[in-house]
Order: C-alpha cells, then structure tokens, then sequence
C-alpha cells in the first residue's frame, strides 16, 4: 500500500499536485488552513493511489512524500 504524506505546514496551495495526479486524488482543502492562510494540498482518497509520485515530482516545494 502506498502512503502520501504532505506537510499541510509548507504547502502553499498552488495545485500543482491535483492537476498532476493521474488518479484524481489529490484536491485543496476547503476546511483548513494553515498558518500562512493557505488551503494545503490533501488526499481524497489513498486507496485509489499508485503510487506514481507525479505529484511529489511536480510540487515546486517538495512538501509531498510518498512511501511504498
């Protein structure tokens, strides 16, 4: 099973991450904010992931990690 973590601290809400993942999975938060006033980047649905790491490869500040 993959695990995505995202430090919801650092992210700065670009979207990068959900308009690169190939699953869909990926959204902005509409709840939370961080400490900045942004809306970070969260998992809808961990299952569906496979693990392809687009949206660690495309996030510019490397606040997502995946573990397999």
């Amino acid at each position: 099973m993959v695990q995505i973590t995202i430090n919801e601290e650092r992210c700065k809400g670009c979207g990068l991450c959900v308009r690169a993942c190939p699953q869909k999975i990926m959204a902005l938060s509409k709840t939370k904010l961080n400490s900045k006033g942004y809306h970070p980047a969260e998992v809808v649905d961990q299952e569906k992931c496979v693990g392809c790491a687009s949206c660690a490869r495309t996030c510019p500040d490397a606040v997502i990690a995946i573990e397999r």
